[in-house]
């Protein structure tokens, strides 16, 4: 076979680890990746960072939580890291009243690297608040949201590497590269992006350390990644219990083996991040506060009331106005997912117990709260795209390629639909992607 044709076919699943490995050693190998493979998934991610740095939205101002961001990063910037319990307490005294709810500065990490970012590579004189500062600070989290959009790239193709192969790398490399609502989190100051890095860093190390247990490494990194994921966004906690979900089905799926020490790193790491809040915070009370203040306030907000309920079933919907051919085709592939592939039904179920408690949240469901599910998604739409391609033979590496290729220019195609300067849209809710399909007339809904 050519070093093409074995780019573009999947690999064979791995076979699950013996019962009693308990040694990285066990982990299965995989063929080694030609150059030319290395050399084409270098080219992808340039695509990819090239379609996230360079300028595209319509919409160019500045969105309310954007807003809040700026502030955030403003108080870092003028008051030290020392200061940030003064700046929670800020947040409580103003969410007392009667505004209306704003994002909590819990959301640590995004708020930390746009401060450290400005501070690196801004100019000087951001201790004290004004224009100037507040413009570096905006920049500075634009430029973070688009790092990250970048940097998810890479572990999602070495997770396909490792599930599926180089096929699989590619084409998810591919299709992640080209996935609308990816793209358009990089163009703003968005911290959905920066979260969805760390829930795929961290279902991928949960594989590996499924895979060959009790490795020191991959169960430091593990626990590293879940501490910055609760650090990160408050939605942690549904990628964890997802993640939680996969370890107890793992009883049955037979993934690999979930011993003491791993779950004890499942503990451990979000312990250590929301340790981490509390502390920031300025203690237990400031730190319940805060969350009791953001779930009254939200359950109340005019926009939330609007925009973000829905019946169970609102996230496909959503997501099959933004990218309906990658979904139906990973609805595919994970209903035969239990037959050709565990790699596909450990995604499969992730995706599963994620949905179930986030379809639930009342007045809290919006299309940004699934780029967690994008790679998982895309990888599947692609392994179906290979089943489907297969009766064509020798020449399947070339159809497959073809099909892929097609597929990635229709994504880019569906971003420029909703979000150039045609629609501008900001907000990804249902009364503007319905207007930007013309599947609504008049004037348009966009909501700031």
């Amino acid at each position: 076979m050519s070093e093409m044709s074995l780019a573009l076919n999947l690999a064979p699943p791995m076979p699950a680890p013996p019962r009693e490995a308990t040694s990285s050693r066990a982990a299965t190998p995989i063929p080694r990746t030609a150059g030319k493979v290395w050399l084409l998934a270098l080219l992808l991610l340039a695509m990819g960072a090239f379609l996230r740095i360079y300028p595209t939205a319509g919409f160019t101002g500045v969105g309310f939580d954007e807003h809040l961001y700026q502030r955030y990063v403003v108080l870092l910037n003028a008051k030290g890291l020392a200061a940030y319990p003064a700046i929670c307490e800020y947040f409580i005294q103003q969410q007392s009243g009667d505004g209306m709810a704003e994002l909590p500065p819990t959301r640590f990490l995004y708020i930390f690297c746009g401060s450290l970012w400005s501070q690196v590579f801004g100019p000087g004189g951001l201790e004290k608040p004004g224009p100037a500062g507040n413009a570096v600070a905006l920049a500075s989290l634009k430029a973070v949201s688009g790092v990250f959009a970048i940097l998810i790239l890479i572990p999602s193709a070495l997770f396909a590497r490792r599930l599926r192969g180089d096929g699989a790398m590619l084409g998810t490399l591919a299709l992640m590269a080209c996935a609308p609502v990816q793209i358009h989190l990089a163009q703003h100051r968005m911290i959905d992006g920066v979260f969805a890095f760390w829930a795929m860093m961290s279902l991928w190390l949960l594989w590996e350390n499924l895979r060959a247990p009790d490795h020191p490494g991959r169960l430091a990194a593990l626990t590293a990644c879940l501490a910055a994921m609760v650090l990160t966004k408050e939605n942690s906690f549904f990628v964890f219990v997802a993640l939680s979900g996969v370890i107890g089905l793992n009883r049955w799926a037979k993934w690999g083996t979930a011993t003491p020490r791993l779950l004890l790193c499942m503990i451990a790491g979000p312990l250590l991040g929301l340790t981490a809040l509390i502390t920031l915070a300025g203690g237990t009370d400031n730190f319940i506060t805060i969350y009791k203040l953001l779930v009254s306030k939200a359950q109340v907000l005019e926009y939330a009331i609007r925009t973000g309920d829905g019946p169970w079933y609102r996230y496909f919907v959503d997501y099959l106005l933004v990218s309906p051919i990658v979904l139906i085709l990973a609805i595919g592939a994970a209903f035969s997912a239990g037959r050709q592939s565990k790699a596909l039904l450990f995604l499969t179920a992730f995706m599963a117990c994620g949905y179930v408690l986030m379809c639930n949240v009342r007045y809290g469901m919006n299309l940004r709260y699934t780029t967690i599910w994008d790679m998982p998604l895309r990888l599947l739409a692609f392994c179906q795209l290979a089943d489907l391609t297969r009766r064509f033979g020798a020449r399947q590496p070339l159809i497959l390629g073809v099909a892929t290729a097609a597929l990635c220019a229709y994504e880019l195609r569906q971003y420029l639909l909703f979000f150039d300067d045609r629609n501008r849209l900001y907000e990804l809710v249902p009364g503007g992607l319905l207007f930007a399909l013309k599947i609504l007339k008049g004037a348009s809904p966009i909501l700031q």
